[in-house]
């Protein structure tokens, strides 16, 4: 047994819809009576391929005493499923650059005499590496106030870890969650989205999902927010936080308009 990152998945919040099956070539889940189940720690990588399909919110990532993940089992479980799922278990673990991984999945088909895929661009884009670097010049504006930078923050701290649910500037707040990635991605963050709100931001994947819905919680339980945006990036482990925010409001029982916004990993703002 290793401490690792690994699924959890909620049963009070599962639906048994099964989206979340077709996410995971690694087989780590089945539909057990009517219900999502992890069946085997040693089929979850902890990447969270799975959470942005999940539409109830139910599966989060946590770190607790696991048995290690066994890629030769994996692999004895995917080759069955064939070459489709074959492609997207090794593009997963491209894309989540789990080089040592993927390593020993190509020698496992090689043993077997399985013909290897051709990798593509697929996977999950969330962690995956991309130049963006902008290939021709960005126009010219003749207002120069522009380049200035304005900041538009309000408040601080802004990890929603830190930031403590009874700050002042929390009460009669319009509040604005954003994952911490699309500020970097977004240019016109701060006068587009972060205007006349209190900042929170944290990441969906990387941090802990449980220790947010009581943090959000608290925050809208014991201050008049005024509404909620929620900006994310459009990979899917982005997803993760929607359900958290969601269920905070219901929990609280108050009516909060709730917005949500994605990013795409070029910086545009998706409809």
């Amino acid at each position: 047994m290793v401490k690792r990152k690994i699924i959890k998945i909620d049963e009070e919040k599962c639906n048994g819809c099964g989206q979340c099956i077709p996410n995971c070539p690694e087989g780590a889940i089945q539909i057990i009576d009517g219900k999502a189940r992890l069946i085997s720690d040693l089929f979850c990588d902890g990447l969270g391929a799975c959470i942005g399909y999940c539409p109830q919110g139910a599966i989060t990532i946590e770190e607790r005493e696991a048995k290690r993940y066994d890629e030769k089992k994996v692999m004895e479980n995917v080759v069955k499923q064939g070459k489709n799922v074959i492609k997207a278990h090794l593009e997963h673990l491209k894309a989540h650059n789990q080089g040592e991984l993927l390593k020993q999945a190509i020698e496992y088909l090689k043993e077997k005499n399985i013909e290897i895929p051709t990798l593509g661009e697929g996977g999950c884009p969330g962690s995956k590496i991309m130049d963006l670097r902008k290939k021709e010049e960005p126009p010219k504006f003749k207002d120069t106030s522009y380049s200035k930078g304005i900041s538009e923050l309000e408040n601080w701290p802004v990890q929603i870890k830190l930031v403590s649910p009874l700050a002042p500037y929390l009460n009669s707040a319009d509040l604005l969650i954003a994952a911490d990635c699309v500020p970097f991605t977004y240019a016109d963050f701060h006068q587009d989205l972060l205007k006349g709100k209190v900042l929170l931001v944290g990441c969906p994947k990387l941090d802990d999902l449980q220790l947010y819905q009581a943090k959000i919680s608290q925050i809208v339980k014991n201050n008049q927010i005024k509404s909620i945006t929620y900006v994310h990036m459009e990979v899917l482990c982005c997803f993760g936080l929607i359900g958290v925010i969601k269920q905070a409001i219901s929990d609280s029982g108050k009516e909060i308009p709730f917005k949500e916004i994605t990013i795409s990993i070029k910086g545009e703002r998706l409809k």
